[in-house]
């Protein structure tokens, strides 16, 4: 007999231990490290910068309209397989307990974020506003109540197979959650806000009574499962093999004159193909896309000389660490060893490449202090750069890709 009940304890679990397992891999010695001074160097200028406001600073603002981001995405993390819309499509009337499950989960999961994104942004509203941490947890458990009405909500959505309706439907939660996140944080007449919850309430409802009797879009949810988790093996792939990974692989043609710069000959073999790999891979690209674009914003808002060079080698380390595993990119794949080239010319084509990356990350990170108008510790940078670049892939690289 299908006990509903086993098998989301058996989905949830697995994933649990399967996520658990990466993590251990993807929290290690070196990563903690980098992340607790940059977490430690973040706070510290944040606090500083807190200091500064002035009690008309527009907190409230901003704050509605970072948490309503937050309370809108609210995926509910159904554990579900490729092959359960073969399967379990004729019980879908007996898993209503197995969804609620999950929609339990997904809130104790986006409800902790949520914990964490308002103990961020508390500092700064208590800092120009008279109640000061007082409101905290009432704060917290008004926004839980929000996070489980968006969860809900996008629940019922997942009946619908029009695109439209997904769209619209953000964008009016999206104005419900940053008015109402704005009219809690301003102290507004508690009115406002009872207003505010029955027009939520009538939206659930009429989405609620709309797809009573309609079926779910099995094919949707399963492509969204494995999209969330394919972001996480990709983000476990840098630092270890992923067997359940799929490549996502764009042709990216523009990108075709960097290729066109690399001679043809059989020393530049793997050369062009690590290249290749490098500009259209979404992993890699956008991952140095991600990191110098932070790095970049975050050196340009920090003042302090020996913070600005710390920082941008810690983002150059982190970029070179993470793409480390754009050497062993291809190590499956049997037809790599038919090339009649020599295995050195593939760790000297692998070094060359991660020298040039890690080289002009350096130089944007130059240009970025140098637009500021702080030349000398511009050219501080740049040196620098280019010598923690040398010494980690001519040193540390080659330790770590014969560990």
């Amino acid at each position: 007999m299908f006990d509903e009940k086993k098998l989301w304890k058996d989905r949830s679990v697995h994933r649990l231990k399967e996520i658990g397992v990466y993590l251990r891999y993807i929290l290690n010695g070196h990563l903690v490290v980098v992340l607790l001074f940059l977490l430690g160097t973040a706070a510290f200028y944040y606090q500083n910068w807190v200091n500064t406001l002035s009690t008309e600073f527009p907190a409230e603002m901003i704050i509605a309209f970072l948490l309503g981001v937050f309370l809108t995405h609210s995926p509910v993390y159904t554990f579900l397989l490729e092959a359960d819309q073969v399967f379990l499509i004729p019980l879908e009337t007996k898993l209503k307990g197995y969804f609620f499950r999950s929609g339990l989960v997904s809130l104790v999961f986006q409800g902790y974020i949520l914990l964490l994104v308002l103990a961020i942004l508390m500092p700064m509203y208590a800092h120009v506003s008279s109640n000061g941490f007082q409101s905290f947890f009432i704060f917290l458990l008004v926004l839980l109540m929000i996070k489980a009405w968006n969860i809900a909500i996008s629940w019922r959505i997942h009946y619908y197979v029009q695109p439209s309706v997904y769209v619209c439907d953000m964008f009016v939660r999206y104005f419900i959650n940053a008015l109402f996140t704005f009219l809690l944080f301003n102290n507004a007449n508690v009115l406002f806000l009872l207003i505010l919850m029955f027009i939520m309430a009538a939206y659930y409802q009429s989405f609620f009574v709309r797809t009573r009797k309609m079926g779910l879009k099995w094919d949707l949810l399963i492509t969204q499962e494995e999209k969330r988790m394919a972001s996480f093996y990709r983000l476990a792939n840098l630092f270890t093999d992923v067997p359940k990974l799929k490549d996502t692989v764009k042709r990216r043609k523009w990108l075709d004159w960097i290729i066109k710069r690399i001679s043809f000959s059989q020393e530049n073999t793997y050369l062009y193909l690590f290249a290749r790999t490098f500009l259209r891979s979404s992993d890699y690209l956008g991952l140095f896309i991600r990191l110098t674009v932070i790095g970049g914003i975050a050196l340009y808002f920090i003042s302090f000389g020996v913070g600005q060079l710390v920082l941008s080698l810690l983002f150059i380390y982190l970029t070179g660490f993470q793409l480390l595993p754009l050497s062993n990119h291809h190590q499956n794949k049997l037809w790599i060893d038919l090339y009649p080239v020599a295995l050195k010319h593939k760790t000297n084509a692998f070094q060359s490449m991660l020298l040039i990356i890690l080289n002009i990350q350096s130089l944007i990170f130059t240009l970025i202090i140098l637009v500021k108008g702080e030349w000398l510790f511009s050219l501080i940078v740049l040196l620098s750069g280019i010598l923690f670049s040398f010494l980690f892939v001519h040193f540390y690289s080659k330790k770590r890709l014969k560990a």
